[in-house]
């Protein structure tokens, strides 16, 4: 049976997006300021009949940990009626929730800060300062990699389908001369795996190489379609272009899902 897909779009932003928040505090050294020295637990849940769905942020001076789970005692928990609606409001979209711990205010304002960060994930996010630039590409190509791997564990058909015909093969998505903008996803024989950098196991099977970050910023927005951007030389796609196609549909998924 196919997984529901509030509670399959919840899990992938839990388990595949919140993880890219230990990115934003490695590569903003003002996002990072934020957080020194601070030691707190921030609950995000939602309520269900089949079963509660949550992950909570943990930090330990200032290192930060994201654990699928509800834990006991957050400092700050955001409780959700419904997957839906928890859905909604961490996809930028208004929505109810009851916030317990808010009077924590300085704690409160800082997630704010760091949960902002990941708007530059937002085709419509088109930021002008550099350094924002690069990590808006980062972060895409970390998330492609991971939700890719997660969608494939959460049980969708097609996607288990698609990785369960096949031998060990590695997907891999990188930009041109930017040797920490990296990561891969791999599979075989239904299983997957995702991982940050570039992975030396062997050789590719599809390799995605965006030629720069500018280039790769009209990919990213939707400004341009992959077809163009491989006719301009925006785009290199090395491999099967069937399975290049398949990865491309299985992320338009995947954003449909969760924005």
């Amino acid at each position: 049976m196919a997984p529901d897909r509030n509670r399959l779009a919840a899990e992938l932003i839990l388990q595949a997006l919140f993880p890219l928040l230990k990115v934003v505090i490695k590569d903003s050294p003002s996002i990072a300021k934020k957080f020194e020295g601070v030691t707190a637990k921030i609950q995000f849940v939602a309520r269900d009949p089949d079963g509660d769905v949550g992950s909570y942020l943990s930090f330990t001076n200032g290192s930060l940990d994201v654990v699928h789970g509800v834990c006991e005692a957050p400092d700050i928990a955001f409780e959700f009626r419904t997957i839906r609606r928890m859905v909604a409001m961490l996809g930028g979209k208004p929505a109810l929730v009851r916030i317990r711990g808010i009077r924590k205010i300085g704690l409160f304002l800082k997630l704010l800060a760091l949960l902002a960060s990941l708007t530059l994930l937002m085709p419509t996010a088109r930021p002008k300062d550099p350094a924002k630039r690069r990590l808006k590409v980062k972060l895409s190509i970390y998330m492609m990699a991971a939700a890719l791997s997660r969608y494939n564990k959460l049980g969708d058909p097609e996607m288990t389908e698609w990785t369960g015909k096949q031998p060990e093969r590695i997907y891999q998505f990188s930009v041109s001369g930017q040797d920490d903008i990296a990561a891969y996803l791999r599979v075989k024989a239904g299983k997957s795996q995702a991982g940050p950098g570039t992975c030396t196991r062997r050789k590719p099977f599809v390799h995605m190489k965006f030629r720069s970050i500018d280039e790769a910023l009209p990919i990213l927005t939707n400004d341009i379609n992959m077809v163009k951007a491989v006719e301009k030389g925006y785009l290199a796609l090395d491999g099967s272009p069937e399975y290049s196609r398949d990865l491309g549909n299985f992320l338009i998924r995947i954003q449909s899902l969760v924005m």
